[in-house]
């Protein structure tokens, strides 16, 4: 098949978050399963110098841009996928970010130069960006992709779309004068369209048009249906739960492999898990923290953010404190719980270690050097880290929601007994039940033989992008069989007009 894959950021050309890696890493794995996917992104400074063996491919006259829009053809790093870049230097040459400028602000700009992007995908899709090929397939993600579903929906001879949800919770929401400045159908103003409360709503783009909707994760694509996940758009999605799935994300096992990491301090497998502590003397070393015998380590890497619970964790550091353990955190986020954690770091410099950013080589350190690691979030489409964790043998405690739920299988005595158990799940969002799951992970943690089951066990997991790409594979040739007929387009059909004419 011919995919073409939409997306706002693509590592390692840019990268803000876990989009990022996706994006890099499901395209190689559809190549490497003997598709065609291509990747198209907007031409971000980085991305311009990042990209391999870039040349301009064309020109397109694109509305919402001045001057013609050029179309890069390059190649993503050490890959064989194509790369298009869509260069219109007004709207993506600048410092900053690819949403927000220096000082952490959002562009404000964001629709018209997302708006642009989707015109740009859409004239690819249709063949008509001078490039003499069409997909069969547009895979768009989140909401700064929204529009092509709906700009694609009642063309003629167009490809099939999937809209994935990578995180509900960013819908790209803009007022009506932005709205009428981007010169959109004006009929798409309207409740069981774009508008959402007095608002458009990017991602409705996508959820309202596209041949079908995907999530992240099989349970987070049930959870979005609910009112306490659906972020306001329950009511939608559950209108569409014949055409919704979830597939859960892979992970590279080339970057993150114990075995092969040399970014450890000392490399390890399931069968040399002795080996593992060095890089728990390694990590304490590099938050400052004492080598303690006995002391089981807790670690945590990630976006400091309501979403990710850290604030239960902060509500119980003197309860941990007694526990005798230590705990490292690595991430960067709001002001409050930075400075609640540093804080902590400072009162008990000997159990806490606290490092406020981010620094890749100390997160693939941290996996390795803890003895636990601690992601009790509210809510977690996929999550990355808890199958990092896996992988490096450090049985993570996790929130059952989401992602995490789909891979954490949790250490009752059922599944110890019967040799499933990888991990720690409690069910609610409190510190009192974030408490009871560490004092059950430390209970085993003095039984040898029992966390070294669990540690294996979550390393023998196979949570790879073959097997992600698999499902997606097959959910595409389901897609391209059994195309989506909005009833706009069902109405113009039969009226026999023109889609070309319809906006």
């Amino acid at each position: 098949m011919n995919i073409l894959f939409a997306s706002s950021e693509v590592h390692p050309l840019i990268k803000t978050g876990g989009l990022a890696d996706v994006s890099g890493s499901l395209p190689r794995a559809l190549k490497g399963a003997k598709q065609e996917a291509r990747l198209i992104l907007p031409a971000y400074p980085a991305a311009i110098s990042r990209a391999e063996k870039l040349r301009l491919e064309s020109d397109i006259v694109l509305p919402g841009a001045r001057t013609p829009v050029r179309l890069l053809h390059g190649w993503l790093p050490h890959s064989r996928v194509r790369v298009y870049l869509v260069d219109s230097p007004e709207h993506f040459d600048r410092p900053g970010g690819p949403y927000q400028d220096e000082d952490g602000k959002e562009w404000p700009d964001n629709a018209a130069r997302f708006a642009l992007f989707a015109r740009a995908v859409s004239a690819i899709a249709m063949n008509r960006a001078g490039l003499n090929w069409q997909p069969d397939l547009v895979h768009c993600n989140d909401w700064q992709t929204g529009l092509v579903p709906a700009l694609l929906s009642c063309k003629s001879q167009r490809p099939a779309t999937l809209f994935t949800i990578h995180n509900l919770a960013y819908q790209g929401l803009f007022d009506w004068k932005t709205f009428k400045s981007l010169k959109l159908p004006v009929d798409w103003w309207s409740l069981d369209k774009l508008e959402f409360h007095e608002q458009v709503s990017f991602i409705k783009g996508g959820l309202v048009y596209a041949d079908w909707i995907s999530t992240v994760s099989p349970t987070y694509a049930g959870e979005i249906c609910t009112k306490a996940f659906g972020c306001g758009l329950e009511g939608l999605l559950q209108h569409r739960r014949e055409r919704l799935s979830g597939i859960l994300n892979g992970v590279d096992y080339r970057v993150w492999n114990p075995g092969k990491d040399k970014l450890l301090a000392q490399s390890y497998t399931a069968r040399t898990l002795e080996r593992k502590h060095d890089n728990k003397v390694a990590l304490q070393k590099a938050f400052g923290l004492p080598e303690r015998a006995g002391f089981p380590l807790l670690g945590h890497v990630g976006r400091l953010v309501d979403q990710k619970g850290l604030d239960l964790v902060i509500k119980l550091i003197p309860q941990l404190i007694r526990r005798r353990l230590q705990l490292v955190v690595l991430g960067t986020g709001q002001p409050e719980l930075e400075t609640a954690l540093t804080v902590a770091a400072k009162k008990y410099p000997e159990q806490i270690g606290v490092r406020i950013g981010y620094d890749e080589d100390l997160a693939h350190l941290l996996e390795a050097g803890s003895d636990i690691f601690l992601m009790p979030s509210r809510f977690e489409p996929c999550g990355l880290n808890q199958i990092y964790s896996l992988r490096y043998g450090t049985p993570p405690i996790v929130r059952n929601t989401g992602g995490l739920a789909d891979t954490v299988t949790d250490a009752s005595e059922a599944n110890i007994a019967a040799g499933t158990a990888n991990g720690f799940v409690f069910d609610d969002v409190t510190s009192a039940s974030l408490l009871e799951a560490i004092d059950r992970a430390l209970g085993c943690y003095t039984q040898p033989d029992v966390w070294t089951a669990l540690q294996r066990t979550g390393m023998a997991a196979d949570f790879s992008w073959l097997r992600s790409a698999a499902e997606y594979i097959a959910l595409y040739e389901r897609i391209i069989e059994a195309p989506f007929e909005h009833p706009d387009c069902r109405q113009q059909r039969l009226h026999k007009i023109p889609a070309e004419l319809s906006t």
